[in-house]
């Protein structure tokens, strides 16, 4: 029987010689995978371009038929396009129908007729300017609709002609994973062609001779048949291999599609997608690969360098203190496991007197340790001992929000013991998170942290690390969950 899996579970031995050097970049974890380098042009999606461009010309075309100036043209031309992008008006599709699109389009167009209007009467504009883009935006709506079912459809007639399809690999080779590949084949309008199956069950071979059967890791599969989009059908497997099948697809920058259950009942909504007559959410995309991850690693640089310059009195204090109560050296350096399993030096101040042994990577908590000193013990209660982990973020090991980095030899333990641990090294580590500011630090539940972790990745936005930081904060200053 043959048998897919997204990742292969090793466990070794948890030993202290088995902690790289410093500096040393270690070998990818049991369950790591190496980011996957696509062409820039794979990752462009052409009709989103299209709808981009038309959207803009003819933005350009109604302002200048219109005689409206380059303060109001910009104004309109940026309310429009982040209207209608925020929308999700320039999404990703299957199904380029302009009928079904309409209602999205129009109410967008609207409310960006809407906001215009009030900015023009609260800034007192003039009342000929206030008309000018009045019509301006009445004339774009009647203009673009049309234009965009010209998009639409050669949209569709270039995937038929030209075959510009995500190649394709379906987990699930039951009846439903075989007929979403027969309705690929007929319909390649839908942007999709299916390069092979992955799972155990059915040989579908009968069916489409010209489909490989994955009988291995399915990452190595993505990367060999450069494989852009991932369909999960109904499998045979249990639910846990397909949860890491999605996320070892996610992590690889690959769409990933879903087939809910009880597909024959689910309504449209947002995030589905129609395959003729299959319903198909679109699971979202890797954190990293979204615009405001790089808003987020701005904001990052800004903070730390900040808070360097603004609390390296605290520090030097900090150092001075550890030095009167036990000597050199004053910072501590320990090798952790940041994203896609790569290892690097997390920096902290040294809170635990220094022995003839260091333990530190295989033991896993000092709690209770007599090496610690009343001014170690006050550094950890008050976390001013990892003051220094902002140089990490500055360096771009660390984010200031997301999964707490651990040690090798823990993440090589917790990832055979505890399920999707390995998952949570999809991006960057982070010097507070989720699972931190609800009490998980510590001697605490791994599973709950990961549980945690995996949480943040999947719905991670800026308002959420916003409002980490914020219950950061309140925990440092009111010492909740401690």
């Amino acid at each position: 029987m043959r048998r897919f899996s997204a990742v292969a579970v090793q466990t070794a031995p948890l030993q202290a010689d088995d902690v790289p050097e410093v500096g040393h970049r270690r070998p990818p974890l049991p369950h790591g995978r190496p980011r996957r380098a696509r062409d820039l042009l794979s990752r462009v999606n052409a009709v989103a371009v299209l709808l981009v461009l038309v959207d803009s010309a003819t933005l350009a075309a109604v302002c200048l038929d219109r005689g409206i100036g380059w303060t109001w043209s910009g104004a309109i031309a940026a309310t429009v396009l982040t209207i209608r992008a925020t929308w999700r008006v320039y999404r990703r599709r299957l199904w380029l129908s302009w009928l079904q699109d309409l209602p999205r389009s129009a109410a967008s167009t609207a409310l960006a007729f809407a906001l215009l209007t009030g900015i023009g009467l609260i800034s007192s504009a003039p009342a000929d300017e206030v008309v000018a883009v009045q019509w301006a935006m009445i004339t774009f709506a009647l203009v673009i609709e049309p234009t965009r079912w010209c998009v639409f459809a050669f949209g569709r007639w270039c995937r038929r002609r030209f075959d510009r399809c995500d190649r394709t690999i379906i987990v699930g080779a039951g009846e439903v994973g075989v007929n979403l590949a027969k309705t690929m084949l007929e319909h390649p309008q839908f942007g999709l062609r299916p390069v092979a199956f992955a799972d155990s069950g059915p040989d579908p071979d009968r069916h489409h001779p010209g489909l490989e059967v994955v009988d291995g890791d399915l990452a190595d599969a993505i990367i060999r048949l450069r494989a852009g989009t991932v369909v999960l059908a109904f499998s045979h497997t249990r639910d846990s291999p397909l949860v890491e099948a999605a996320i070892t697809a996610h992590r690889l920058g690959c769409s990933t599609l879903v087939v809910p259950r009880m597909y024959e009942l689910h309504p449209d909504g947002p995030g589905i997608e129609r395959l003729r007559s299959y319903p198909l959410m679109r699971l979202g995309t890797a954190p990293t690969s979204r615009p405001t991850w790089w808003i987020k690693r701005a904001a990052d640089l800004l903070l730390a360098a900040v808070a360097l310059v603004v609390l390296a009195p605290v520090i030097g204090l900090c150092a001075l203190a550890v030095l009167v109560e036990s000597g050199r050296p004053l910072f501590f350096r320990q090798v952790r496991v940041g994203m896609d399993d790569r290892t690097f030096v997390l920096y902290k101040i040294r809170s635990v007197r220094q022995s003839g042994e260091d333990d530190s990577q295989v033991k896993w908590s000092v709690e209770g340790d007599s090496r610690v000193g009343p001014v170690g013990r006050f550094l950890r209660r008050t976390s001013l001992d990892e003051l220094p982990q902002l140089w990490n973020v500055l360096r771009g090991d660390m984010c200031v929000v997301g999964p707490r980095p651990e040690r090798p030899g823990f993440v090589r333990e917790f990832s055979a013991i505890h399920e999707l641990y390995w998952a949570r090294h999809r991006v960057p580590t982070g010097l507070t998170g989720l699972a931190q500011v609800h009490g998980l630090r510590g001697d605490t539940s791994i599973a709950d942290r990961s549980r945690y972790d995996n949480y943040y990745i999947a719905n991670w936005s800026l308002w959420l690390d916003l409002r980490i930081l914020l219950m950061t904060a309140g925990e440092l200053c009111c010492r909740r969950n401690r």
